[in-house]
């Protein structure tokens, strides 16, 4: 996530993100940051972090993270996670992606499940790239994914989609505006509360959909070069229909 709010959201993310099968994806990553020459001790940006279960993952695998997202609520999740599991605590850091500011330079970084889509104006994009270039080593893997335009076009598009789990229910309605090139998101969110009744959240935010090419370029000018686009899951092109898609850059 990228956003400053997300409060309602970060209390049920995990509950609507159960279906993500995030010991396969987990599995993906990390195969990709060995083959990019990453090893445990390394130290690793998770950016748009959310409630941290990949940081989590990436610890229990060696290596040090440093978690960042502008969403307090979500970074307090990830802290728990974190505790709960009795791993090592992460650094976390509240801030928005295209104003990232650390001291030192990591030798990785990985920026997943679309948050990079969040950044609706390519200003923004290319700022977050330019941003994170000077806080990694030379030479350093960049990973990210983003939802491709079939997905917003043809799978979120105008769509309403209804997530359910104990004591937690979402109505997601999507709108796709074609020549903004943005999803528009609302969520209806219901939380059962400890006396049995339910509070009522809304949440609003878009996603944009950007091209390879555009990425592309933008990652060049920012001073990284890509080596690899993947189909999510797969070290195969995408395809007409693939969803999401995997970036393997690297610091130039």
């Amino acid at each position: 996530m990228t956003n400053g709010g997300y409060a309602a959201l970060a209390r049920c993310y995990d509950s609507f993100t159960k279906n993500m099968d995030y010991k396969r994806r987990t599995d993906y990553l990390c195969a990709l940051l060995c083959a990019a020459r990453t090893q445990p001790g390394d130290t690793i940006l998770d950016l748009a972090c959310g409630t941290g279960t990949y940081a989590c993952a990436m610890l229990q695998r060696g290596y040090d993270v440093i978690g960042v997202d502008a969403s307090p609520d979500m970074l307090h999740i990830a802290l728990e996670k974190a505790q709960a599991l009795k791993l090592p605590v992460p650094l976390l850091l509240c801030q928005r992606l295209e104003k990232l500011d650390l001291y030192g330079a990591a030798q990785a970084a990985v920026c997943l499940t679309d948050s990079l889509n969040h950044l609706t104006r390519p200003a923004q994009v290319l700022r977050f790239f330019r941003r994170l270039a000077l806080f990694l080593e030379p030479g350093a893997p960049f990973i990210f994914d983003v939802n491709t335009f079939y997905k917003h076009e043809r799978i979120l598009a105008d769509n309403t989609f209804v997530y359910e789990d104990e004591g937690v229910f979402c109505v997601w309605q999507n709108h796709w505006d074609a020549q903004a090139r943005t999803t528009q998101i609302d969520l209806d969110i219901f939380i059962e509360e400890e006396d049995g009744t339910y509070s009522r959240t809304q949440e609003h935010f878009a996603e944009r959909a950007y091209t390879p090419e555009e990425l592309s370029r933008w990652l060049s000018k920012a001073g990284f070069a890509v080596e690899h686009i993947y189909e999510e899951l797969t070290e195969q092109p995408p395809s007409k229909t693939a969803q999401r898609i995997f970036f393997i850059c690297r610091r130039k």
